[in-house]
C-alpha cells in the first residue's frame, strides 16, 4: 500500500510506523487526495475519523490540518497533514466525507480556520457572541469576556474580564528546607561512622 502510495503526485512526504501510515499533501490537493484514498479499491480508506488542527503561531504556515481516516477493510490507519497561513482557506470535503460537517465546524470555531463552500460554517462549540478562537495559543487563558446570569436582572450579562492581582509575598524559601525528619527507620542515617 505504501509503494502504492508513494506514486501519487499530490503527496508531498510519507512515513509509516506501525500501522499508522503519515502523509502530507498541499492544501490545494486535499479534495483529490481523500478522494482517491476513498474510492481507489487499494486504500479504502472511507471512514474519516477526524479533523483537527495545530496551532504554531511562530511559522509563516501557522496552522497544521489533521485528517485522521480508518480502513476496515486494509485495517489501517492514515493520518493527513495540510499547512496552512493564519488567514488561508481550504476546500471543504464534505461532498467526499459526510462526517466532515462538524469537524470542519469545530476546527472553523476553536481554531478560525475557514472552509470554502461549507454548507453550514457557523460557531458549534461557543456562543454566538464569543469573541477569538479559544485553542490558538494567542488566546487569553481567561478569554475576553465574561458570561453570567444576573438575578436582579433576570437575564444573562456579558461584562469584560477584569481580573485583579493582589499582593502576594513570595519569600522565596523552599516548603522542604527546615522541615524536621520524622521518617521511621532513617535514624540509621543519622549514626556517625568512626
Amino acid at each position: 500500500m505504501l509503494e502504492k502510495l508513494k506514486k501519487n503526485k499530490d503527496i508531498i512526504n510519507i512515513k509509516e510506523v506501525d500501522n499508522l501510515i503519515e502523509l502530507e499533501c498541499d492544501k490545494n490537493n486535499i479534495l483529490s487526495v481523500l478522494k482517491k484514498l476513498k474510492e481507489n479499491d487499494d486504500f479504502i480508506f472511507d471512514q474519516l475519523l477526524d479533523i483537527t488542527a495545530v496551532d504554531n503561531p511562530s511559522r509563516e504556515c501557522r496552522f497544521d490540518l489533521v485528517y485522521i481516516l480508518q480502513s476496515l477493510k486494509k485495517n489501517k490507519k492514515l493520518i493527513i497533514k495540510t499547512s496552512l497561513k493564519e488567514n488561508d482557506t481550504i476546500e471543504t470535503i464534505i461532498s467526499v466525507h459526510k462526517a466532515a460537517d462538524w469537524y470542519e465546524r469545530e476546527c472553523y470555531d476553536l481554531f478560525g480556520i475557514e472552509f470554502k463552500n461549507h454548507p453550514d460554517l457557523r460557531r458549534i462549540m461557543t456562543d454566538y457572541n464569543f469573541e477569538g478562537h479559544p485553542l490558538r495559543k494567542d488566546f487569553p487563558l481567561t478569554g475576553h469576556t465574561e458570561v453570567r446570569y444576573d438575578d436582579l436582572e433576570k437575564k444573562v450579562i456579558y461584562e469584560p474580564v477584569k481580573l485583579s492581582q493582589e499582593f502576594r509575598d513570595f519569600d522565596g524559601e523552599s516548603p522542604w528546607e527546615g522541615m524536621k525528619n520524622n521518617l521511621i527507620g532513617d535514624e540509621k542515617s543519622e549514626i556517625k561512622k568512626d
